[in-house]
């Protein structure tokens, strides 16, 4: 069995040191060794690095993740869950493809101001009810 030197498993798989140690702290990952005062892992672990890594981009929080894991570190992934998560990434695909064609209309749109384009007035309706505008 080969080990990977917590140096090594940061440049084999982009993750920097100290998120490694995090992810150690928090049950994400495990060493299962020491050289010295360095952390040695099992090869597996890159492999749960990127399911990790995929986790994150899809909108997963860690405890998510960490749930989606056996102890032994293999993936036990959640059909359910992932076929809710797809679905709600194809809603912020739709809502951001209607702002980026809004966005690209008002851009070239011929009105004298844009304040006299229709488009951006509704864009800028939907902005004031949208959930990224904060309310004081």
């Amino acid at each position: 069995m080969k080990l990977l030197d917590i140096g090594v498993l940061s440049k084999r798989s982009g993750v920097a040191p100290s998120t490694l140690r995090y992810y150690e702290e928090i049950g994400l990952i495990q060493s299962v060794a020491r050289h010295g005062l360095r952390r040695q892992f099992d090869t597996p672990v890159v492999t749960q690095l990127a399911l990790i890594s995929l986790g994150k981009m899809a909108g997963f929080s860690l405890d998510d993740i960490k749930g989606m894991f056996a102890k032994d570190g293999t993936p036990q992934l959640p059909r359910a869950e992932l076929h809710l998560r797809a679905d709600l990434l194809d809603e912020q695909i739709r809502g951001l493809t209607r702002l980026r064609d809004a966005l690209r209309h008002v851009a070239d749109c011929p009105a004298e101001t844009h304040m006299d384009c229709t488009k951006f007035k509704r864009l800028m309706q939907f902005a004031s009810r949208s959930p990224g505008i904060q309310k004081r």
